[in-house]
């Protein structure tokens, strides 16, 4: 597994972690949350990679928490998750909550999702990182609808990443964004890296292009995270999964000469409609 460092501080992180959208919403079914487990061991092998989570995913934190602890996992995991909410006390409030349930009194990165609220909870969390409460602090969204927001917060705040949608189907994020957050020394998070599962969807019943196999891709999924890693702005993609073979699939992804894979892409890409 290629890693990359955080632009902040130098600190290297796996280019390819987890998300936990959907697939980690689940009860206690002792067999389903086996299946995660070894989607977190995956993800964990190669070092301590992202894993990502929010309160609007349901149970999600709570089972990463739980895994964690009960896998002995705790402390191996660069954890993230999000605050979602409006006004500086219930924002204080799903903030340790979250903490409570990803069962950690030290989070490494705390994000303001979807810029709800941005100013009052950035503020609040300038402080928790002076106090070591978090280690770093960014902004998420996930819509290219939202990008001069974005942008407005990244030329005004001091923050070490920011999450947004990038995929083959949506590169919006390359006229501004991505070169933004380099210049910026801003850490990039891809959060829907096969177009929110819509191009993943259209593309799967179609054979590989003849070149995949020089690029190393194997699958759909890894051609289009190859696209997304070759661009050197981005640190961390992470695709949602509750499956051990796609996790180990996305993994593999970041075999070979990614900018050269990602060039290929594009270049094939190139006349077609893939929207």
């Amino acid at each position: 597994m290629k890693h990359r460092p955080i632009p902040s501080t130098g600190e290297m992180l796996p280019i390819v972690g987890l998300g936990t959208y959907r697939g980690f919403d689940v009860g206690t079914d002792h067999a389903v949350r086996a299946r995660l487990a070894d989607v977190v061991n995956l993800a964990l092998s190669p070092g301590k990679a992202m894993i990502d989570s929010s309160p609007m995913y349901g149970r999600a934190e709570q089972v990463t928490g739980d895994i964690l602890v009960d896998r002995a996992l705790a402390g191996h995991a660069f954890l993230a998750t999000k605050v979602w909410t409006t006004g500086k006390s219930q924002g204080i409030a799903q903030m340790e909550k979250s903490m409570r349930l990803l069962r950690t009194d030290k989070l490494d990165l705390m994000q303001v999702h979807n810029l709800v609220d941005v100013n009052t909870h950035l503020a609040t969390l300038k402080g928790w990182k002076a106090e070591g409460r978090v280690r770093f602090v960014g902004v998420t969204h996930y819509h290219s609808g939202a990008y001069d927001e974005l942008e407005a917060v990244i030329h005004r705040e001091k923050i070490d990443f920011v999450q947004l949608n990038y995929s083959l189907d949506d590169r919006a994020a390359e006229a501004r964004l991505l070169p933004l957050a380099q210049e910026r020394g801003i850490a990039i998070i891809v959060n829907m890296p096969f177009g929110g599962g819509g191009l993943l969807g259209r593309v799967s019943d179609s054979p590989l292009p003849p070149f995949a196999k020089d690029i190393g891709a194997t699958t759909w999924a890894q051609l289009l995270l190859k696209f997304v890693l070759g661009h050197p702005a981005v640190t961390v993609a992470i695709p949602g999964t509750g499956n051990p073979q796609h996790m180990g699939e996305n993994m593999q992804a970041s075999d070979g000469d990614l900018a050269a894979a990602r060039e290929q892409v594009i270049a094939w890409a190139k006349g077609k409609s893939l929207g």
